[in-house]
């Protein structure tokens, strides 16, 4: 009977080391559970804002994506122009040369009067002014090779010509029709100062061995005060007559221009200008039929 119960008590202690170890080793899995929740909620926290930081940077990323595409279309968009402003010629643009009629126009200002459409002074004035300033930089251009000895004076609507003794003439009116000898002086000298121009931009093409049927040559020739034998001078001289040479004048002149763009470091023509030999048709060519604009239209004003 003791033995017996001994055997119990004995397996009694068993049992209770074994519900001791069996405590002991689930406080150490509650333990570890409790670590594992730990982890898992931190990995949790990490993981929802790995997918904040993710989302906000894919956010960024189309934003940026979206800012770059626009930046390479402004990109293509500016070449675009710069390529169109590369083949735009500054003083082509600057000073266009055209007619209006029976009125050769620069800027579409007409240069000359007609019995029926008496051109206000203001506007040949201006016209001059232009023609001047366009002829006047031309020359400068080539100051160190161009004898500039006709000197032209820009100035605006009141431009002046001087000659090679010094002496100034008004290139602007209004003048008597009977008796405008300074003014006539004034024009036959831009004719001097373009008819020298002319024959440098010869004698240019000539140092560069252009072929002399390519070489430099105004479509119409000038000999003192005449173009193509129309007296640029405007007393003793029907209006008709005068408003002519003008317009020959600065047929000329644009072609001075062409030669001008294409043999300097200007930016190139869109368009090549054709060769000397077909002056015949230069009024044509150059002047080319515009649309009609304000300074189209005869405008009234009284005799001088």
């Amino acid at each position: 009977m003791i033995l017996k119960h001994f055997y119990i008590e004995e397996e009694e202690r068993k049992l209770n080391a074994e519900i001791e170890e069996i405590e002991k080793q689930k406080a150490e899995r509650n333990t570890q559970l409790r670590e594992l929740e730990q982890k898992s909620n931190h990995l949790r926290e990490l993981e929802e804002r790995y997918w904040q930081e993710f989302n906000n940077f894919q956010f960024q990323l189309n934003a940026h994506q979206e800012e770059r595409d626009a930046i390479l279309a402004k990109v293509e968009i500016s070449r675009a122009h710069l390529e169109l402003l590369k083949q735009t010629n500054v003083l082509d643009d600057y000073f266009p040369i055209s007619c209006d009629g029976e009125f050769g126009t620069i800027n579409n200002f007409r240069l000359g009067r007609l019995p029926k459409i008496p051109v206000e002074w203001d506007e040949i004035n201006a016209a001059w002014g232009q023609a001047c300033l366009l002829l006047h930089a031309m020359c400068q251009y080539f100051e160190s090779e161009f004898q500039y000895r006709i000197k032209i004076v820009p100035m605006g609507s009141n431009p002046q010509i001087m000659d090679n003794r010094n002496n100034t003439y008004e290139l602007f009116g209004p003048v008597n029709l009977l008796w405008s000898t300074g003014f006539d002086k004034a024009m036959t000298l831009f004719l001097t100062c373009l008819k020298d121009f002319a024959e440098f931009a010869h004698s240019k093409d000539q140092e560069n061995n252009i072929p002399p049927e390519k070489c430099f040559k105004l479509p119409y020739k000038i000999e003192n005060d005449k173009v193509e034998k129309h007296s640029i001078t405007l007393s003793s001289n029907k209006q008709e007559n005068w408003t002519k040479a003008l317009k020959y004048t600065l047929c000329n002149l644009k072609w001075a221009l062409y030669w001008f763009i294409s043999r300097t470091d200007f930016q190139p023509l869109s368009a090549a200008v054709s060769s000397s030999s077909e002056a015949p048709s230069a009024a044509g060519s150059l002047y080319a039929k515009r649309g009609p604009n304000p300074k189209s239209v005869a405008r009234k004003s009284p005799n001088p």
